[in-house]
């Protein structure tokens, strides 16, 4: 009796892996920086809401999180000119 092999299967043992489960990607880092981007560790490609698709090959990639970017959707530091600070030293957007 024979099984029945995949077309994955197939090309996996003809290219000597044995190994024929899925693999999962390895896993990327994204470190949310307090009143600014959120930081991916790339390279990344982002799919926009309109479908087009943007990538990037840097190490790492600031993604906005205000919206104020003429970069969208990546940051351009456009949130730090509406910072202000207190006199205690402290931030707080205008």
């Amino acid at each position: 009796m024979s099984a029945v092999v995949s077309a994955a299967e197939q090309r996996a043992r003809r290219a000597g892996n044995g190994d024929t489960a899925p693999r999962r990607p390895a896993a990327v880092r994204v470190t949310p920086v307090a009143d600014g981007p959120l930081l991916v560790e790339g390279p990344v490609e982002i799919v926009l809401p309109d479908g087009t698709v943007r990538r990037s090959d840097r190490p790492v990639v600031a993604l906005c999180m205000c919206r104020r970017s003429l970069r969208e959707p990546f940051c351009d530091t456009s949130h730090r000119r509406r910072m202000r600070r207190d006199r205690d030293g402290t931030g707080r957007r205008e």
